[in-house]
């Protein structure tokens, strides 16, 4: 057989992430890979009381087909928690999604077309760059530090270019690089969208894992002409195995994103919904995500830490006040995905991701990204010490203590 594929598959490409994945499964390796919650967080007994509940006392439905936006009361008790980010919206704003992921690829699919424009911070989360690609779009790729997207430079290219459809942002605890969009730069970047008519997607997967400072308004809550798609998920304050996302957008969107999900796949599991929704109706979720918070506070501690104290000086590392990731830059001319190959795994057993694929327009590969959730705090200062030995003699010795 001969398979013709469309021309769009030309840029599907296997990730990084997923070949980290298959290789940090092996259960010698300490892997700081892939975006794994910590499973020991997972309210298991409480998510057994739901399911149960869900299967015997409202089976008929539960296991029966709902309506492609998701089930009603779901909606309505993620509108009403949206309503707590001063985010006004209706459970008719509301859209149940099979994870954050498919609201990624249900937004480029409503919005690009080939050689349409998207902007994105750089670097950005390679899942995103992975459910737009097959929509053949450019990039526009504007610089990070340590508050975020820089909007000065945003301001500079948007007048540059033939005007983009979409702007895509991860504005707390960014993935790969843990930074978060101070409000100052939250209130420029909604004011620069208005300005050149730009829809913006707002990924917030982390922001509830906020441990750290204070949180800063959403830009979905600073809207004002009903332009920002907000994204959420349930992976990382529940369990990922529910597959369970949402996005709040106008009435408009909210439709046609609507119709694409009716496309694709119908509906979200109707017992994951019926679940979800009777945990937060029985069980205490805040008391729960205060939890998680606390644990990934110690674990970024412990990650830091040993960095400061295992790796060469000027080895720079971001500190995030939330989320899941710390992003690692090294000297020019070191290539982590080569050092990961090469001593890395087979040497230290030690697993992470390289950083070159997370940037849209010019890969740079003197970066990687760290993940502090799924290891134990033995094991992160186990894996930090054992990858800074081997740095100590693969750098130059000028940069090694």
């Amino acid at each position: 057989m001969n398979a013709h594929f469309a021309n769009r598959m030309a840029r599907v490409k296997p990730s990084a992430i997923r070949e980290l994945l298959r290789l940090g499964a092996q259960p010698d390796i300490i892997s700081f890979g892939g975006g794994y919650p910590d499973p020991a967080l997972f309210p298991l007994e409480k998510l057994a009381v739901v399911f149960q509940e869900a299967i015997v006392g409202q089976g008929r439905s539960a296991l029966q087909y709902t309506v492609s936006t998701g089930m009603p009361r779901l909606r309505e008790q993620l509108a009403v928690r949206m309503g707590r980010e001063r985010i006004r919206c209706s459970a008719d704003n509301v859209l149940i999604l099979q994870g954050a992921q498919q609201g990624l690829d249900l937004v480029a699919k409503m919005l690009i077309d080939k050689d349409d424009t998207i902007v994105t911070e750089n670097p950005t989360f390679l899942g995103a760059l992975i459910a737009f690609n097959p929509y053949e779009p450019r990039y526009l790729a504007v610089r990070t530090d340590e508050e975020g997207m820089d909007v000065d430079q945003l301001e500079h290219l948007l007048k540059r270019h033939s005007r983009p459809k979409l702007l895509y942002t991860m504005p707390d605890f960014q993935n790969p690089t843990g930074v978060t969009l101070s409000l100052a730069r939250r209130r420029r970047l909604i004011e620069l969208a208005n300005r050149f008519d730009l829809i913006v997607l707002e990924d917030t997967p982390y922001r509830e894992i906020r441990f750290e400072g204070e949180p800063i308004p959403t830009l979905k809550s600073l809207d004002t002409e009903e332009r920002v798609i907000y994204l959420g998920s349930f992976s990382k304050i529940l369990a990922p195995g529910l597959r369970l996302g949402w996005t709040v957008a106008s009435a408009e969107l909210t439709q046609e994103l609507g119709l694409l999900k009716l496309a694709a796949d119908t509906q979200c599991s109707t017992l994951s919904m019926a679940a979800t929704s009777l945990f937060l109706e029985r069980f205490d979720v805040e008391a729960h995500i205060a939890v998680i918070r606390e644990t990934y506070r110690r674990k970024k501690q412990a990650m830091l830490e040993a960095i400061r104290l295992k790796f060469p000086p000027h080895i720079r590392f971001t500190n995030p006040h939330g989320g899941m990731f710390t992003w690692l830059s090294f000297e020019q001319g070191f290539d982590t995905a080569r050092f990961l190959a090469e001593q890395a795994l087979p040497l230290a057993r030690v697993a992470y991701v390289p950083g070159a694929t997370f940037f849209p327009v010019t890969e740079e590969a003197n970066h990687a990204r760290f993940s502090y959730t799924l290891q134990d705090e033995a094991a992160i200062a186990r894996g930090i010490a054992a990858l800074g030995g081997l740095l100590a003699g693969a750098l130059p010795a000028e940069t090694v203590r």
